[in-house]
């Protein structure tokens, strides 16, 4: 028998509130059990769940391990502005003339994730 991925555990100094932003940048929503205050929140969405644990000291240095977004039902461009709008923060742009590329953020508490081009657009560029 083999394992799964349960989670990805994300440490961070409010679970609720990053774990909402999350839950929005997603498209789904935080776990009835979830109350502000909560020292944990769970982000149950396809593929893989999100465990957000408050911890007491901040965030210090880049990440090591960071999420790759594929918009399922927007162009890149589109997904880096709602995120935007939802509080992330534009890191670093690696986008090209060509269309390739992507868009580093980071979530209102300083994690990195990266927004990917879609299935679609993958396909018109390769």
């Amino acid at each position: 028998m083999t394992s799964l991925v349960r989670h990805v555990t994300i440490d961070c100094a409010d679970a609720y509130s990053l774990a909402g932003f999350w839950a929005a940048a997603l498209d789904t929503k935080l776990s009835d059990d979830d109350r502000p205050g909560d020292p944990e929140a769970l982000v149950e969405s396809v593929g893989v769940s999100l465990l957000f644990i408050r911890v007491p000291e901040a965030k210090s240095v880049k990440n090591r391990v960071h999420l790759d977004l594929q918009p399922q039902d927007r162009t890149r461009d589109e997904e880096v502005e709602r995120l935007v709008a939802l509080g992330a923060t534009l890191l670093h742009d690696r986008r090209n003339q060509d269309g390739t590329g992507w868009v580093t953020l980071a979530d209102p508490e300083g994690n990195e994730f990266c927004v990917e081009r879609s299935r679609a657009e993958r396909a018109v560029t390769g």
